[in-house]
């Protein structure tokens, strides 16, 4: 094989890309991975000022699929693992401007102050209430509307959405974004019937719900998965340009594919039978738009808001919230600048010096995309301002860092379903052709890394 053509050739070097480029090669197969940033690993970003831990990105990530566990074994950095600690459990929900601890069981959902009665009562009605038709639009707010009442919507799944995809409700696609509650009510009628029998199922194939699934990182952050896959790769190219991509003639199941990489001040010619486009939904669009126009069109229409993420260390003081749990999330009737913030030093060791606290807050997301866009200033004074008005925090902290993303997490809102049948149809009318980022099968890394095994197991099968 000459030196520039190669089995598969991956653009976009995020986790998803890492995951395909780490397993096809372990197959044998010779990868070429492109990424047009300086550094690989993509939204995973993980370094250390003194002994404060940074996480620019996802701070930690749940145990739901034996893909993920197979892949950090297999990546040699199973030892650095960190679970959650027992003293993160309890997560609090903002009402009426104090924090109230999220029920996480039966007893103490009909003890708690977060809901009221009459949606407490509701809850014996959901069993009874009919499904949707199958091809239903519904948004994530309409189908929690309809299931659980609005009181459910405004004090848990308004913020849970918002501390997940930093969305909103009343956008998203109930059957993209949380395809499992769809299944749920489709299959077995409803949610509460469903979640009994399904954890059957679940049991069965070895994967745990999102509910159960145990919560994990590393102990210098997750960069270090991402560094222990690029660092195993030996054909990579960083600050790499995509300038054209050209598809060859097919020939039975063969499509060959030219990728002109600008690099270094030169331009280079690659060639491979396949090709994974992993990268986020705009660049996948201008990737493809000389081949692919709706597709591209269709990808480009994909939102994604921006979201600041401030990360502030304190010296705890006798007046602060204990921070006993994992941290909170506030609802948008409760009409905040913030979206939440976690409680990193107690979710997981060495995020901090010892003596000191570790936070992050989020900021901006759908909810309120104006306030992720403000100079870096503002945001981390907005950032104090909460903290202080809900933790009781002092009003100097010890450290801070600030990340502002711009295009943060993409959202499943209403047509998702029908842009990513665009893409399937993009994939059957060239060969060899494939799409993988969070913008598909899930956000989450075990979402990331299931996506991706599906990708090479399709590769694979067609060598």
């Amino acid at each position: 094989m000459p030196h520039n053509h190669y089995d598969t050739i991956i653009i976009g070097a995020g986790i998803s890309g890492l995951t395909c480029a780490y397993r096809l090669q372990e197959a044998g197969q010779r990868v070429l991975l492109l990424e047009k940033a300086p550094r690989f690993g993509g939204a995973i970003r993980s370094a250390r000022e003194d002994e404060w831990l940074i996480e620019a990105g996802p701070n930690s990530t749940l145990e739901t699929t034996p893909l993920l566990t197979e892949l950090i074994r297999d990546a040699g950095v199973e030892d650095q693992k960190l679970y959650a600690s027992d003293a993160s459990k309890n997560r609090y929900i903002l009402k009426h401007g104090k924090l109230t601890a999220l029920p996480m069981s039966p007893p103490a959902f009909f003890k708690t102050g977060l809901f009221t009665w009459g949606t407490k009562l509701g809850l014996f009605g959901e069993p009874f209430k009919k499904p949707s038709p199958p091809d239903a639009q519904e948004s994530v707010a309409d189908f929690v509307r309809r299931r659980l009442g609005q009181e459910f919507l405004d004090y848990a799944i308004n913020p849970f959405v918002a501390g997940v995809y930093a969305g909103d409700p009343e956008l998203l696609s109930v059957r993209a974004a949380f395809p499992k509650l769809y299944e749920l009510e489709q299959t077995y009628g409803g949610l509460i019937k469903g979640q009994i029998k399904g954890a059957r199922e679940r049991k069965k194939r070895g994967e745990e719900s999102k509910q159960s699934a145990r919560m994990f990182s590393f102990l210098d952050g997750m960069q270090t998965l991402t560094d222990a896959l690029a660092n195993a790769i030996p054909d990579k190219i960083h600050s790499a340009e995509v300038r054209a991509i050209r598809i060859g003639e097919t020939e039975g199941n063969d499509s060959r594919f030219t990728v002109t990489v600008a690099h270094d001040g030169e331009e280079k010619e690659f060639a491979a039978r396949d090709l994974i486009i992993a990268t986020p939904a705009g660049p996948a669009a201008e990737l493809s738009r000389a081949f692919a126009p709706k597709l591209s069109a269709e990808l480009e229409e994909i939102p994604y808001p921006p979201v600041a993420e401030v990360i502030t260390g304190y010296t705890p003081t006798a007046d602060m919230h204990p921070l006993d749990g994992f941290g909170f999330l506030i609802p948008k009737v409760e009409k905040r600048r913030i979206l939440g913030t976690i409680f990193s030093s107690t979710i997981f060791r060495k995020r901090a010096p010892e003596g000191k606290v570790h936070l992050t807050t989020f900021i901006g997301g759908m909810r309120q995309p104006e306030e992720a866009l403000r100079p870096d200033q503002e945001i981390v004074q907005t950032a104090l301002d909460e903290q202080r008005a809900l933790l009781g925090t002092p009003e100097q902290p010890d450290f801070v860092y600030v990340t502002a993303w711009k295009h943060a997490i993409p959202q499943y809102v209403r047509g998702h379903l029908e842009r990513m049948a665009t893409v399937e149809e993009v994939e059957q009318a060239h060969p060899g052709l494939h799409y993988c980022a969070n913008y598909r099968g899930g956000i989450s890394v075990g979402d990331c890394v299931k996506s991706a095994h599906a990708v090479v197991d399709r590769v694979m099968a067609s060598r």
